[in-house]
């Protein structure tokens, strides 16, 4: 496996690379791609979840596409930081890609990320109902990986 600590994964990518930030949901993985600086996430795409195998080539397709040279997956913690069902489901997912597809891969708390962000499109943008569905989760993958961004 290729899990890596927040502080070695400049040095897992080559020059030119950039990281997504993956938002792994049971309905949809929103993606964010930083630039190849490292300092700014912005929303990039949404994959509508199907079967394991669409959705992990999927995966690998935009992989390839975006150059990136490592995943930032959010890892939905509990509120007291431990880890439940959903951080056990984002956990397998990534066990299984990883069997397809070598690459580094940083966990990053993700606690309150679509809830942060769907209060910013409502009282920020005041977007309606629909449009915050269309692009929460891409949004929360963006402000996943600028968390991460911002650490480094």
């Amino acid at each position: 496996m290729t899990i890596c600590n927040p502080d070695g994964i400049k040095l897992r990518i080559k020059k030119h690379q950039c990281l997504l930030g993956l938002d792994i949901g049971s309905k949809s993985i929103g993606i964010a791609r930083s630039d190849t600086n490292l300092k700014i996430a912005t929303p990039a795409l949404l994959i509508k979840r199907t079967k394991f195998t669409n959705d992990a080539n999927d995966l690998v397709k935009i992989i390839s596409e975006e150059n990136a040279g490592a995943l930032v997956v959010g890892l939905p913690l509990e509120m007291n930081g431990k880890e439940g069902k959903q951080s056990q489901s984002t956990r397998t997912f990534i066990d299984n890609f990883l069997k397809i597809k070598e690459i580094p891969v940083v966990f990053w708390d993700e606690r309150l990320s679509t809830k942060i962000v769907n209060r910013l499109m409502i009282e920020e943008a005041d977007l309606s109902r629909r449009k915050r569905k269309k692009s929460i989760d891409k949004l929360a993958a963006t402000y996943i990986l600028q968390g991460l961004l911002d650490y480094l």
